[in-house]
């Protein structure tokens, strides 16, 4: 599913117009993105968690080569399904 079909049953579930859940979907998705980068954790309760895990610097090698590289530090988005979310798709 792409936004486009996100956006589309989001409105029909919701009794939407796609213009409205689309802006209701981009509403959150810039409100997630804006805490996680603020350095907080999004807890949805039965949906699961987004948070953001920083990953240190390490040391790598480049398979085409096989030398050793350094692959710098950096933060990443994770996301941890909820109980909820994980029995429905079981």
């Amino acid at each position: 599913m792409n936004k486009t079909e996100l956006t589309s049953a989001i409105a029909e579930k919701a009794g939407l117009t796609k213009v409205d859940a689309k802006k209701a979907l981009d509403a959150t998705i810039e409100a997630i993105t804006a805490a996680l980068k603020g350095g907080d954790k999004v807890a949805l309760i039965g949906f699961g968690t987004f948070s953001v895990a920083k990953r240190e610097a390490r040391q790598g090698i480049n398979p085409q080569t096989k030398q050793v590289i350094k692959i710098a530090a950096k933060k990443q988005a994770k996301f941890k399904a909820g109980a909820e979310l994980d029995a429905a798709i079981q």
